[in-house]
């Protein structure tokens, strides 16, 4: 039995959730998978997998070998990451996911200059409001912006997102223009799915001692959505109030399709995320794009 290949079965089971999973992920048939986690357990004396006809789970022992599994395997990839890396750019094929929004107007660009200066880094995208489990699907990175999700990945910050209320000016002439958040109430504001608190806009004000005061108004609407652009676009129509990232309203502003409101009732930044399964595994290739996200969104306009 080759020991290390069985652990990396054995780890890719556990991940998955599933002999028939881990299988097709590995591009083998389930009696295999079966069949070497079988031999690994007899090797070890000690059985790794509770199994039932509807899930599988992890007995103590097993709990306790998977976790030095992963850390020995992140250890050999690690390894062998430092020995090529001194010699040779970094290369393969980069899977992530991201929002339609952001992937289209920041991240298409960001890649286009790191394949410039990387040529032997390919991408496959999977560009999507909703939230992408990472192991499930296979992929290596997810940029998110605000809510974070799975607290069970690491999260390096690259980046914020200025958020901004937004109102068309045919919209503000009809129903009058907010001069505070709390007179949003009476107003038609449009909402996000994939937001922490749903119908819920957060504002900072500041206060005569130069603090920063919040204030949180409820806010309801004709619109709900899980795009933001699709929010953004109706805002522009002349029905609603959006409150959108800059991203995503910048170029509706610059046409005057939108004028932005309450510009002295700053919403909270929104955090912009690079999202991975362990630092331990971070791939040299994915490193390296992440690092060179962190750059290039650091410099001043890039993400408005």
């Amino acid at each position: 039995m080759d020991k290390l290949h069985a652990m990396q079965v054995f780890v890719k089971v556990v991940e998955l959730g599933s002999f028939a999973r881990a299988a097709e992920r590995l591009n083998v048939s389930t009696s295999a998978v079966s069949r070497l986690v079988s031999e690994l357990e007899a090797n070890l004396a000690a059985r790794l997998l509770h199994r039932t006809t509807r899930r599988l789970s992890l007995t103590e022992s097993g709990q306790a070998y998977y976790e030095r599994c992963v850390q020995l395997l992140a250890d050999l990839e690690e390894t062998e990451n430092l020995v090529t890396s001194a010699s040779a750019d970094p290369s393969g094929t980069i899977k992530l996911t991201c929002s339609i929004a952001f992937g289209v107007r920041h991240l298409a660009p960001a890649i286009g200059a790191f394949q410039t200066q990387y040529p032997a880094v390919q991408f496959n995208c999977s560009l999507s409001d909703r939230f992408v489990d990472l192991i499930d699907e296979g992929l290596d990175l997810a940029i998110r912006i605000g809510r974070l999700g799975d607290t069970n990945l690491v999260a390096r910050k690259i980046g914020e997102s200025r958020l901004r209320v937004c109102a068309s000016p045919a919209y503000l002439q009809r129903h009058g223009t907010p001069t505070r958040p709390e007179d949003l109430a009476g107003h038609n504001c449009f909402t996000y799915e994939y937001v922490t608190v749903k119908n819920v806009w957060r504002f900072r004000e500041k206060v005569a001692s130069g603090e920063d005061r919040e204030l949180s108004v409820s806010v309801h609407g004709s619109l709900h959505a899980n795009n933001g652009e699709m929010l953004a676009a109706v805002a522009a129509e002349g029905v609603g109030i959006a409150l959108e990232p800059g991203f995503i309203v910048g170029p509706l502003i610059d046409r005057g399709r939108l004028v932005p409101i309450l510009q002295d009732f700053e919403p909270p930044a929104s955090g912009i995320y690079a999202m991975y399964p362990s630092r331990r595994h971070l791939s040299g290739k994915v490193r390296a794009f992440v690092d060179f996200l962190a750059q290039r969104f650091a410099e001043p306009g890039m993400l408005e």
